[in-house]
């Protein structure tokens, strides 16, 4: 059969996080996943309540759910989702792909994600299923040599031959950390995420305080 007549492979992109707040990097990395991996569109899923983090130290779902909806609104190939803030309890990987596996089942799933979270992958609840279900993303910081640590991953996990791939996005510098810091110690956020989400964390008042940073 040629080129031409198989079947068009769509992808989907899967940008996962707290988002608190969505910032540049974030962006940057998805976009540039999008145009690397030829994605059909990117879905940013903001998590609910995040089994690695206290929720406590997390800012209210729906003002993140908020936030990165302001943030990815000019381009239509991102999209929003709700699923994790939606659903009660807390928010595993592995339900969510089992949903998406559902509702998206002509396409290939890509997790985007930065490379200093990958290894974490095999502490994730039936890590085994995950890795059967999508391919990996590792956004890095430019000068990062992924190399080494692709080697790593691979040599520990083989199951994993394949479905990691390494990007560099030049804006992973930025962090929501550090934006937090910044606004917590009236320091300038301008320019590190979207101008829309900087006058919202401003009006609501976020990250003043160590309570809600």
């Amino acid at each position: 059969m040629s080129n031409a007549l198989k079947r068009k492979v769509n992808r989907l992109g899967i940008m996962g996080g707290t988002f608190d707040p969505i910032h540049n990097g974030h962006l940057v990395a998805a976009e540039m996943a999008r145009g690397e991996f030829n994605l059909s569109k990117v879905l940013f899923i903001p998590s609910g309540t995040p089994p690695h983090k206290n929720s406590r130290d997390v800012s209210a779902a729906n003002l993140r759910y908020e936030m990165a909806g302001l943030a990815i609104k000019d381009n239509p190939e991102f999209d929003l989702s709700a699923l994790e803030i939606e659903r009660k309890g807390l928010s595993y990987t592995v339900e969510t792909l089992r949903i998406l596996r559902r509702t998206w089942p002509d396409y290939e799933l890509y997790f985007i994600t930065g490379t200093d979270a990958l290894l974490e992958i095999f502490s994730w609840r039936e890590a085994e299923e995950i890795l059967t279900m999508i391919q990996f993303i590792g956004a890095a910081r430019p000068g990062f040599d992924a190399s080494d640590f692709l080697l790593k991953v691979q040599k520990e996990h083989p199951e994993t031959k394949g479905r990691i791939h390494y990007l560099e996005v030049p804006a992973l510098a930025i962090s929501s950390t550090d934006i937090r810091a910044r606004v917590r110690h009236g320091q300038p956020i301008r320019y590190l995420l979207p101008e829309s989400v900087r006058l919202f964390i401003q009006q609501h008042g976020l990250y003043i305080t160590e309570e809600n940073a």
